[in-house]
């Protein structure tokens, strides 16, 4: 019965095209997305937040999938170009970059919806049984196979992935009622008071921004939400609402298959959730699991030397403690500790780095004292820097969040010949 179940999933999953939305430019990640799209932004001390809904489509054997792209995409494209070129046009397999393109419209993509709309024609030469809709800048793990079955077998028009968050967390996403078959009843987006779920008056249910839609229902919306006037041409604020009550809109819950409790799922929009969700990893048993052999990570990969670690003197010990450090990296007589390095970082003798998360291609001088800090792509830290002490000081130089998390990025030191992208 289990390899039955196997092989509808799969073969629904070959009939399905995946669109990820990458155009968004994520200004709440203040610098970081200075010369990126979100979807660019570095992640895990060795990918891209790209790599997780793209590892999730390869893995659920969805092997048609469209990146849709916008804003500041040069550094997106060109990771998908180097790392994502694998699958086999042959056998009907791609993962294809849509930029805006002002295919039907004069206008750049100017929704979530309006950029699915812009690229009808191309959907319609795939010619897909469904269309999987996702989001380009959260991280998490997924068989969107589970999903897809569950649309077709409920009977859907369109799927709503979910997940229960509180309240307050609530206020920034799309909020929905659902009855005890689990179709949606109602749905508003980012609304100022939340409705709970009746039975945890502390929790609402939340949109994922991940919809299953049958395609030739999704052109029939697509099109009559682009001849509608006054819309903002989204699927949360427009298509969604308008289709709940003439429609069978289901809504899909987001748990662990083994415990059934709420799964793994992170939006690193801020600077705190960002800094939060990379220093997570270094755990012991952290909820995400990137040594999962069963479900990869996928990414470019760059050939890069084991990391270093040189020096064994009292006072110029090259160490990393309760910390991941990535390859490339050369710890010089000096001390990591709980902290996360990307790709190709040099620590010099006599520093110290604590609580942090360095991206890729960072040099960081001697005598340093870095602390609960995010420094960017490409960072030159002249010797004998403190950063993450005085936050008045941080802040005059720097960016520091609420949370009070530093943002040191090429600019801020005046490495003016390079950018973080």
């Amino acid at each position: 019965m289990k390899s039955q179940s196997q092989r509808f999933v799969s073969r629904i999953t070959r009939d399905t095209l995946a669109l990820i939305l990458a155009g968004g430019r994520g200004s709440r990640l203040k610098q970081l997305t200075l010369w990126r799209a979100k979807p660019a932004v570095p992640f895990g001390g060795k990918f891209r937040i790209i790599d997780f809904p793209l590892s999730n489509c390869i893995n659920s054997g969805i092997r048609q999938v469209g990146v849709l792209t916008q804003y500041k995409s040069h550094s997106l494209i060109q990771h998908i170009q180097r790392g994502w070129g694998f699958l086999r046009g042959e056998f009907g397999e791609f993962v294809e970059l849509l930029p805006a393109q002002q295919r039907i419209e004069t206008s750049w993509y100017e929704g979530t919806a309006d950029a699915v709309y812009q690229n009808l024609d191309i959907i319609r030469d795939h010619d897909p049984g469904y269309v999987l809709i996702l989001a380009g800048d959260h991280i998490y793990k997924m068989d969107y196979g589970d999903m897809i079955a569950y649309h077709v077998e409920s009977g859907a028009d369109m799927t709503v992935g979910c997940l229960e968050v509180d309240l307050e967390t609530a206020r920034g996403f799309g909020v929905m009622a659902v009855d005890g078959d689990g179709r949606v009843r109602q749905f508003t987006e980012k609304p100022a008071q939340p409705q709970s779920i009746p039975d945890k008056p502390d929790k609402a249910l939340a949109s994922m921004g991940i919809y299953v839609f049958n395609t030739r229902f999704l052109f029939e919306q697509l099109i009559k939400d682009a001849d509608t006037p006054g819309s903002s041409h989204d699927f949360g604020k427009d298509i969604i609402p308008s289709v709940i009550k003439p429609y069978r809109v289901m809504a899909y819950p987001f748990r662990d298959v083994q415990t059934g409790s709420q799964a793994y799922w992170r939006d690193v929009g801020t600077i705190d959730s960002y800094w939060q969700a990379n220093l997570e990893l270094i755990g012991v048993t952290p909820e995400l699991n990137l040594y999962d052999m069963d479900w990869p990570i996928w990414t470019y990969q760059e050939q890069l030397p084991p990391a270093k670690f040189v020096f064994d003197d009292d006072d110029r010990r090259g160490m990393a403690v309760d910390s991941m450090v990535s390859g490339g990296c050369i710890i010089s007589g000096s001390q990591v500790r709980h902290s996360l390095l990307f790709s190709n970082v040099i620590v010099n003798s006599y520093s110290s780095v604590s609580d942090s998360v360095v991206l890729p291609d960072v040099e960081i001088g001697r005598h340093c004292r870095i602390h609960k800090a995010v420094i960017d792509k490409g960072c030159r830290i002249p010797e004998g820097m403190v950063i993450g002490e005085n936050p008045s000081e941080d802040a005059r130089r720097f960016y520091v969040s609420e949370g009070g998390v530093t943002v040191v990025t090429p600019e801020m030191l005046g490495n003016i010949t390079r950018y973080a992208r």
